[in-house]
């Protein structure tokens, strides 16, 4: 008898069973049964288009034709799966019948609304290649087993909801050469194991929260890397000293993390970098470029918002690629370096936030995007000679028209008179030299439109003269691209002169156009017929007169109207209330007149200052009926004015509490002040409709009656003047629960009776009650509002033997 050895029984017993897991019958039911283990639903209508379903799998067809299925040419066995947008929308099962396919190299399950945990069981699909599980909303933390997987090479887990630390067992998947953790929750170091991966090309865990690890000693060792992103994380620590054996890198992006210390000049030594993203850490020093005489491909530097200092390096020749160049919000200082004149591909320059000075080289105006905002810049190089492309321009020649597209200069120190060159940037659509010293008249240019100009911005300038008239003849004007001028800032300088009729002729494109705060004198053109997209016109703080002009029922997007301190002699505009849009109006310090009773109402008003005119009459009891935004939450209640002149106040509160309206108004703000009128009667009881109302001044009126208890519903209510009126009767004891309430002055008028205990109401003697007889002249000068701790004034007042002081 022969005799076999047991250990061929045992490798007999193994073939038998790959054989059998091997059958296509046996993998055909392993993907039906993977096919049931998810629910059969549809995707939402709008995302339908981007998915497709499993419907060719079934008995009809051989399983290695079905979708996203690929079996091996050999064997037969499924060694793919690539199941991208297919809408499978539930888990994978901890026993999912995929550990059936023991053969599968590529797991791609991108995109196809998996929910739930990354079973650990996954880390026996020991012959995995590729594992995408990506664009999901897979949660919970990375299973260690997944280290076990020895042969994959892609590992991407992008675009879930994983949290945790990243278990230092993926640092054992020594041949990954991808692999993108992206946009996730993970957390924690960054494991020291990573530094095993020396074949890897492309790592991104970018968009997380880690905080750190040993990185210069991790990334000293990732040598083969050409694409590196770990931005948008926690981290903090250091690069490494030298990062020249980074021979392969293409891109490094470390924006948004918390880096101190230097930038190597190594870094830019590299030969094949393209894009360095650096922005938003702490890296601070000199920057040095080192020196390499080979060509470089750089093509976009970004290290803005550091703490950069000193001079900006020169630009050696090896950098001539650059197209980018953004070094904004760091503390460089001197010139602008003259061999950036050398970079004839440089598109773009962002040089605003730093301490620079001196004169702004004439050859940046043939880039197209060029920014040197808040910085200490003196003056501009007459702009007559530039390089482009290599060779000298001139900057008035044919061959220079169409290059700059936007120009920020804001915020610096130049002086002098504008350069008329600046005409001949016809493709120039952005243009903000605000916040300077400029002087003279405006170029008439500035006002031609047969360039593309969209935004121009001069406020808080010392700018003079009138504004340009350019076109008088009608013909012309419809043969030009009127179209184009969406934003026109020339608020704060000394403009006279009338407002030229043709600029209101534009307002077909207007959006917003601010004039505020100079000499301008004569009438508000009514030209307004066409100015549907106009959202915001601020001409307050001129010496405009007459009537307003009827043509602003047109606006019907107008959002802010600011007519304040001007000489304009009208009557209320009621019928502004038939814009829908209409959040704030400003009609304060004029000469308006008459009475303003209309039960129309201003439905979407939020800020409304009629104060300082000589209104008149008697206000309904239900006037304010209508004012829906001011009585609710509103819509959008927490959006932010987009705008940015937006700057009057509110001080009409004998200057003791004034609220700012700053460059970007908050939408939550909500007022009304009627003061300095002639109005007569009791104060609407209405006014308690208006429940959002932060701030509330009816003084210096002559308004009679009680004060109004539905005063009390004003629950936001901070700020309350009632002063300098006629009222009579007691305070309304409910006024004591306005919690928010900072600023109250009833003083000046015929109040008695008790004072409401609370920290806004408060008396310090003995007694609440009054006799009719004693009529108490009642002040009170509370918290006035500003940065930091408020301040307390009290004004103690004597009636009959006691002093009583009002907090």
């Amino acid at each position: 008898m022969i005799m076999i050895p047991i250990q061929s029984y045992f490798i007999l017993f193994l073939s038998l069973i790959f054989n059998t897991l091997a059958s296509p019958t046996l993998q055909r039911d392993a993907l039906l049964e993977f096919k049931n283990e998810f629910p059969i639903s549809a995707p939402d209508p709008s995302k339908a288009a981007f998915y497709t379903s499993l419907s060719t799998w079934n008995t009809r067809s051989g399983h290695c034709s079905w979708e996203g299925v690929t079996c091996s040419a050999n064997s037969g066995e499924v060694i793919s799966l690539s199941l991208q947008f297919i809408f499978l929308n539930g888990s994978l099962k901890a026993n999912t019948s995929l550990l059936k396919l023991q053969h599968l190299q590529h797991l791609i399950f991108a995109s196809c609304n998996l929910r739930g945990e990354i079973p650990s069981s996954l880390g026996k699909l020991s012959h995995l290649i590729e594992l995408d599980l990506s664009s999901n909303n897979l949660v919970g933390e990375i299973p260690s087993s997944l280290g076990n997987l020895s042969h994959l090479t892609n590992l991407d887990l992008g675009y879930n909801h994983l949290i945790g630390e990243v278990p230092p067992s993926i640092g054992n998947l020594n041949h990954l050469t991808f692999m993108s953790l992206y946009s996730n929750n993970l957390s924690g170091n960054i494991p020291s194991s990573f530094a095993n991966f020396n074949k890897l090309s492309q790592l991104s865990l970018s968009e997380n929260q880690f905080s750190g690890g040993d990185l210069p000693l991790i990334l000293s060792n990732l040598t083969s890397l050409s694409n590196l992103d770990i931005s948008n994380n926690h981290i903090k620590s250091k690069l490494p000293s030298n990062m020249s054996g980074f021979h392969n890198l293409e891109q490094f992006a470390a924006r948004r993390n918390s880096f101190v210390g230097n930038v190597p000049s190594s870094l830019f030594t590299l030969p094949f970098l393209r894009n360095i993203y650096l922005s938003e850490n702490h890296f601070e020093g000199p920057l040095e470029f080192g020196n390499n005489r080979s060509s470089s491909y750089l093509y976009w530097l970004d290290l803005s918002y550091n703490n950069f200092y000193g001079p900006i390096p020169e630009f050696i020749p090896q950098f001539l690629s650059l197209i980018s160049i953004d070094l904004s919000h760091n503390s460089f200082s001197g010139p602008i370096p003259g061999s950036m004149s050398k970079l004839a591909s440089l598109d773009t320059l962002d040089l605003s936030y730093n301490n620079l000075e001196g004169q702004v080289p004439g050859f940046l105006w043939r880039l197209s995007f060029l920014t040197l905002s808040h910085n200490s810049f003196s003056s501009l190089e007459e702009p007559l000679q530039v390089v482009v492309n290599g060779s000298q321009s001139d900057l008035s020649s044919s061959s220079f028209r169409g290059q700059v597209h936007h120009v920020d200069l804001s915020s610096n120190s130049l002086r002098g008179s504008f350069l008329q060159q600046i005409c001949e940037c016809e493709s120039l659509y952005f243009f903000d030299a605000s916040n300077n010293h400029l002087s003279g008249s405006i170029p008439s240019c500035l006002m031609n439109f047969t360039v593309s100009f969209r935004d121009i911005s001069l406020r808080n300038n010392n700018l003079s003269g009138f504004l340009p008239d350019t076109f008088t003849n009608a013909n012309e004007l419809r043969s030009l691209d009127c179209e184009s001028l969406y934003f026109f800032d020339a608020s704060n300088n000394h403009l006279s002169g009338s407002i030229p009729s043709c600029l209101m002729n534009f307002t077909v494109s207007f959006r917003d156009i601010s004039l505020r705060n100079n000499n301008l004198s004569g009438f508000l053109p009514d030209t307004f017929t066409n100015a549907n997209e106009l959202r915001s016109l601020d001409v307050s703080r001129n010496q405009l007169a007459g009537k307003l002009p009827k043509s602003l029922i047109n606006c019907k997007s107008m959002e802010y109207l600011n007519l304040k301190g001007n000489k304009f002699n009208d009557t209320f505009p009621s019928w502004l209330g038939s814009l829908g849009e209409l959040r704030v109006l400003f009609l304060g310090s004029n000469a308006f007149y008459g009475p303003i009773s209309s039960h129309v109402g201003f439905p979407s008003l939020r800020v409304i200052d009629i104060s300082r005119n000589g209104f008149s009459g008697t206000l309904p009891q239900d006037y304010f009926v209508n004012w829906h935004e001011m009585s609710s939450a509103g819509r959008n209640e927490t959006e932010w004015f987009e705008h940015t002149i937006y700057e009057d106040s509110l001080n009409s509160l004998d200057r003791t509490f004034i609220y700012n309206y700053k460059d970007s108004m908050d939408m939550m703000y909500k007022a009304i002040d009627f003061s300095g009128n002639k109005f007569t009667g009791r104060i609407p009881n209405s006014i308690g409709l208006l429940k959002k109302l932060i701030l509330v001044n009816f003084s210096r009126n002559a308004f009679t009656g009680s004060i109004p208890s539905s005063l009390a519903n004003l629950t936001n209510l901070e700020a309350l003047d009632l002063s300098h009126n006629k009222l009579s009767g007691n305070i309304p004891r409910d006024l004591a629960n306005l919690s928010f309430l900072s600023y109250v002055d009833f003083s000046h008028n015929l109040l008695q009776g008790p004072v409401p205990r609370s920290t806004q109401f408060q008396n310090s003697q003995q007694s609440e009650e009054y006799s009719s007889e004693e009529v108490l002249d009642w002040i009170a000068a509370a918290i006035a509002y500003g940065p930091g701790a408020p301040s307390l004034f009290v004004k103690p007042i004597s009636v009959n033997c006691f002093s009583l002081s009002v907090l």
